[in-house]
């Protein structure tokens, strides 16, 4: 493992466009590295510290996204038109063992894991004012909390680290065993816990654009974890009881800025990034800072999208709608899955998803579909992908609040109808409350609409139970019988360089 030292970079003020700390950003004077000694004398050094954490975290969306979507059945052996990827087919198809490790050090998520130690631990001795550290601080115990549950879900037992590095003194002192998957839980929840109460009872609702932690993701983040820990962690009803009252917090604040966007579309335009009452926390992209490349290969290249149609005729082309879009196309949706998304009512969140690619050429073959969702604006000539990348909105609220109801045993068809209506307008057929397992069946079809490209699908089905992750991927790739691949081992290499590591079970 890696450790970082004390100085963590600033990346360039990543929340430039943070409208509710506005001041605070132009009262910063930007630097490439940060050290605790200018920190703790310096409060625009501090502030510096501070928004870097966001910087950071915005390297990581491809990994996020990556391990919470690439091993559901959404892309698996999808249609496209180029060569495949490689890398991301080999975790659609779960071709995963101990020595095809898709994930090396981590994920490189304790980068992250260490600049929030750092921050936690300098930021109370800087001369920022009280307030200001305290809101800080709640952040990023929320942010550590959702980073560790990821890593938690991902690889089950992993190291525990909450106090920075500051000195190494020899190899010894970076070693580091695996801890408990249940410890993991418990510092979580701690660190939940830790936020909600720095950031006080109240919840606010931000009018700028929500690209900051907040209470609000706090609590969809313990919604999500109690609903985890009662499923897989011996939590049961008390804990799906907790996850639903830290939901009803969110779902009652239901207002003009806190709901479900009447047009789906408009939930990622980049136009639309201030006050959107969907989203409670998102990835901030923007022009000349970064863009959100990564679905670059969900895309396709300039070339082919002259000889490729969006309807089943020889015109027009597909760069007649998007004639600066230049990736590649590299990942794709299946027949089946294809049939699935588009059979039935208009469904605009499917319309506003991807768009299915055709032949120009008799007799008009689907060639492909184009995710379209993060398409992003043009300036000039250029294709821009300046679209927010959602970490948590309102849909997740109202899904998982249905999730924890449907485990208690309660009827979960009011939130299930909310997001139907939403999706499919004057053609909505209204949900009735069945058996637990026909509720959570209709929440993950639901969900699997609602976030596709959002890297949440593979989690939705870990969290609902593995009954559920065997009913839907296909055991082709995930066999009953081996259920080693529902986490992830950790490479050889890690494992020489730490004789502190022991590989995941089943490996």
């Amino acid at each position: 493992m890696k450790y970082n030292k004390i100085f963590i970079l600033a990346l360039s003020l990543a929340v430039i466009g943070l409208n509710s700390c506005t001041k605070q950003l132009d009262e910063v004077v930007p630097q490439s590295s940060i050290s605790k000694d200018q920190a703790l004398v310096d409060p625009n050094a501090a502030r510096t510290l501070y928004y870097g954490v966001y910087g950071l975290f915005r390297n990581y969306t491809s990994t996020f996204y990556q391990l919470g979507e690439m091993r559901g059945d959404i892309w698996v052996d999808g249609l496209f038109t180029e060569s495949v990827d490689g890398t991301l087919q080999n975790l659609y198809r779960h071709n995963i063992s101990a020595l095809n490790v898709p994930f090396t050090s981590w994920g490189g998520l304790y980068n992250l894991i260490y600049n929030f130690n750092n921050v936690i631990k300098i930021i109370p001795q800087t001369p920022l004012s009280d307030a200001e550290k305290t809101r800080i601080l709640a952040e990023v115990y929320g942010l550590r909390a959702y980073v560790y549950y990821n890593m938690l879900i991902t690889w089950g037992a992993v190291p525990l680290n909450t106090t920075p590095i500051e000195t190494i003194t020899n190899t010894a002192e970076t070693y580091k065993p695996r801890t408990t998957a249940d410890s993991i839980m418990i510092q979580i929840k701690s660190d939940i816990a830790k936020s909600l109460s720095l950031f006080g009872p109240t919840n606010t609702v931000s009018t700028g654009k929500r690209v900051v932690w907040s209470r609000l993701a706090t609590l969809i983040l313990k919604g999500d974890v109690f609903i985890w820990s009662g499923t897989h962690m011996g939590g049961g009803s008390a804990d799906f009881s907790t996850a639903k009252s830290a939901l009803q917090e969110v779902t009652s604040l239901q207002s003009a800025n806190m709901n479900l966007v009447s047009s789906y579309k408009d939930i990622f335009d980049p136009t639309k990034k201030t006050n959107n009452p969907e989203i409670i926390f998102a990835v901030n992209y923007e022009l000349q800072q970064a863009q959100l490349t990564f679905f670059s290969s969900f895309l396709v290249n300039s070339i082919q999208a002259n000889t490729l149609s969006f309807a089943q005729a020889a015109a027009p082309t597909v760069s007649a709608d998007f004639p600066y879009v230049n990736g590649a196309n590299r990942i794709g949706l299946n027949q089946a899955m294809i049939t699935r998304l588009t059979t039935g009512p208009s469904d605009q969140r499917i319309a506003n998803s991807f768009k299915i690619m055709y032949s120009n050429a008799a007799p008009f073959s689907i060639r492909g579909v184009m995710l379209t969702k993060y398409i992003g604006t043009t300036a000039g000539t250029t294709q821009v992908y300046n679209n927010d990348y959602p970490i948590y909105r309102y849909a997740d609220a109202l899904l998982l609040m249905a999730e924890a109801k449907a485990k208690l045993g309660e009827d979960p068809s009011a939130e299930i109808n909310a997001i139907r209506q939403r999706a499919y307008g004057s053609s909505y057929i209204p949900y009735v409350n069945k058996t637990t397992t026909e509720n959570m069946n209709a929440i993950l079809e639901e969900g699997l609409r609602e976030f596709i490209g959002e890297g949440k699908r593979w989690y939705a089905l870990r969290r609902a139970g593995d009954s559920y992750v065997y009913a839907n991927i296909s055991s082709t790739y995930l066999n009953p019988s081996s259920t080693a691949k529902l986490l992830l081992p950790i490479s050889v290499t890690m494992l020489n360089e730490d004789p502190l590591l022991k590989q995941t079970a089943g490996y």
